[in-house]
């Protein structure tokens, strides 16, 4: 999961689509006129976003609209916090 999420983080674009996302749902077709690539290629920044699961889409009629999926941001704080308090009490965490 956690690798899958940094890899979908890596990337500007993708994360100037979740940021696009923040105000609410958009059609691909909404979201596309913010930036000046392909369709394929929003499809796969979508997709990638998809399979971390910061985003979900729902089939509404013709359109299909994507959604934030701020449940995935709420488990990644709390990793990092495992991870500070962790290093806090001086415990190590294995691989």
């Amino acid at each position: 999961m956690l690798d899958d999420l940094f890899k979908a983080l890596s990337d500007p674009t993708r994360r100037k689509i979740l940021k696009m996302l923040r105000q609410g749902d958009m059609t691909a077709g909404e979201i596309s006129n913010h930036f000046n690539i392909s369709k394929p290629s929003l499809s796969h920044h979508l997709n990638v976003l998809k399979q971390a699961d910061l985003v979900q889409d729902e089939r509404k009629g013709q359109y299909i609209y994507y959604t934030l999926n701020t449940s995935v941001f709420q488990d990644l704080l709390a990793w990092f916090t495992d991870i500070i308090n962790n290093k806090e009490r001086g415990e190590h965490i294995g691989k």
